[in-house]
């Protein structure tokens, strides 16, 4: 080999060293980065019939599993989505109070009946009068606090989603613009090493909004399947999402009317928006919490009707709303019941009786309620309301109808997890339980995912993030060869020096 070739082999591996030290100095400096893949400079050897000259310098390129990457986006979009869930329900699970402090749904009906009890001691009392128009009051308070409570945590989901699709507008944008990027660098023949760092990133961001597949493509342009099954382009012009601005509360709902769809180039992508925090929303304003608020407006209209029918208004009777759904005549009545303004001002009648009954073998039987001028000690109201409004028969042998557990919300269309029990309190009991049950679940769950989370993270960490250890030893390495190298070139210098010197001068 001659003295030219070896200089130029040597001069060549000083500028691969170079580009090598480069490399490393940019992951050094991204070691820290989230979701920064570590970089890596190729190369090729140059052999000809069967003699070195030297290597190719190729692009620089990631180091990366793209399958463990994949199954960590993904499972960014499980906890993503249980966060969501657990946000929006603990508020729900305060307002539920506390078993055993008299401040739940069922402490405060056993305070009614309790009233009650005292008052069938001696009906004449009158502040024992006064102490069931309370306990009455402070129930269907409470049973307004957790109405509320659904309607405010469901407008809350409403407002996430619509803040989502602009994020996951934003986050299309980034992806597309990057990956038409990438196509022509790579036509090019350039390095796309540091843009598909940075699509990596967005990746992780739309990972949280929404379950989703990455589907690389030849040309180094991108797809997004969601998990509904919606496959959007990551090109140039970015995909983009609508939604209307809407109130999740009272009768409202998707897709019965009052809450607008999403919406992608004319169509309604509502239901391909699945997991991440967009779906959990989804689920939250559209299955979750409309189904707590039909139970509530169950137990309310239950509560009601079953005072109503043996012959005692104590509470305010719902609004019919115009709906064809099961619930119509008191859909969001849980919101506004109250004790019957006519027993506040006149607390005596917790004793004498409202309405008069007629009997009927399959449902109350007569009741007339007491006079003015009737006997102070009248205890036949204070009876049935002991015996039958908070018992599990209607009237003695004829069982209470059952509350309604099919045919909730504003739709129609959901269902109560559970059998509803024959008595007022077992079925306060059940509603507590099963919403509190669904808060500790959903902690629980995101305790579980999250653990499994971090250890995705760290491996991807392990395989693909950056070891400053491992880039310092290859520094290391580098600065030898570069010694190396510099020494050959130092030698052939000094040979040509000697072989110019032994040429006569001309």
């Amino acid at each position: 080999m001659g003295l030219d070739n070896s200089i130029s082999i040597a001069t060549n591996s000083l500028a691969n060293i170079s580009q090598q030290m480069a490399v490393i100095s940019h992951n050094v400096s991204n070691a820290s980065t989230p979701d920064y893949a570590v970089e890596i400079g190729t190369q090729t050897s140059l052999v000809a019939n069967g003699q070195g000259y030297g290597v190719h310098r190729g692009v620089v390129v990631r180091e990366i599993d793209l399958q463990l990457q994949t199954e960590s986006l993904r499972q960014n979009g499980v906890v993503a989505g249980l966060q969501a869930q657990s946000s929006a329900l603990q508020p729900i699970d305060a307002a539920q109070g506390t078993p055993g402090q008299g401040t739940d749904l069922s402490s405060r009906l056993s305070t009614l009946q309790n009233a009650f009890t005292t008052l069938q001691a001696d009906p004449s009392n009158a502040p024992a009068q006064s102490q069931v128009v309370a306990a009455a009051g402070s129930l269907a308070r409470q049973i307004n606090t957790l109405s509320n409570s659904y309607d405010t945590a469901r407008q809350g989901a409403q407002d996430n989603v619509q803040a989502d699709i602009g994020s996951l507008n934003s986050t299309l944008s980034t992806l597309s613009e990057l990956s038409d990027k990438i196509v022509v660098a790579r036509s090019a023949g350039q390095s796309t090493a540091d843009l598909e760092n940075q699509r990596d990133v967005a990746m992780v961001t739309m990972s949280k909004l929404v379950g989703v597949t990455f589907i690389s493509q030849p040309n180094g342009s991108m797809l997004a399947a969601t998990d509904g099954g919606l496959a959007l382009s990551l090109t140039k012009p970015a995909p983009q999402l609508s939604m209307a601005s809407s109130t999740a509360t009272g009768q409202a709902s998707y897709p019965n009317g009052g809450i607008a769809p999403i919406m992608l180039n004319g169509e309604d992508v509502t239901a391909n928006l699945k997991g991440g925090d967009i779906g959990a929303n989804l689920t939250l304003r559209d299955t979750t919490l409309p189904t707590y608020q039909g139970e509530i407006d169950e137990f309310a209209h239950t509560l009601q009707s079953r005072f109503s029918t043996q012959g005692l208004d104590l509470f305010s009777a719902p609004t019919p709303t115009v709906s064809a759904v099961p619930q119509a005549g008191y859909l969001g009545y849980a919101s506004t019941i109250a004790v019957n303004p006519a027993v506040i001002a006149n607390p005596a009648l917790v004793r004498d009786g409202t309405t008069i009954i007629t009997g009927n073998p399959t449902g109350a039987s007569a009741f007339t309620p007491n006079t003015s001028s009737g006997p102070a000690s009248f205890s036949t109201l204070v009876n049935r309301v002991l015996n039958f409004s908070l018992g599990t028969a209607i009237q003695a042998g004829v069982s209470q109808p059952s509350p309604a557990t099919t045919g909730m919300g504003p739709g129609g269309n959901l269902s109560a997890p559970f059998s509803a029990p024959g008595d007022l309190a077992s079925f306060a009991s059940t509603i507590v339980a099963t919403q509190s049950g669904d808060v500790s679940t959903a902690q629980s769950q995101q305790t579980t995912e999250e653990a499994v989370q971090t250890t995705l993270q760290a491996q991807v960490s392990n395989t693909s993030g950056v070891s400053t250890d491992k880039e310092l030893s290859k520094m290391v390495v580098l600065q030898n060869a570069y010694g190396a190298t510099a020494r050959i070139i130092a030698a052939a210098q000094t040979m040509w020096d000697a072989l110019l010197a032994a040429v006569p001068n001309a």
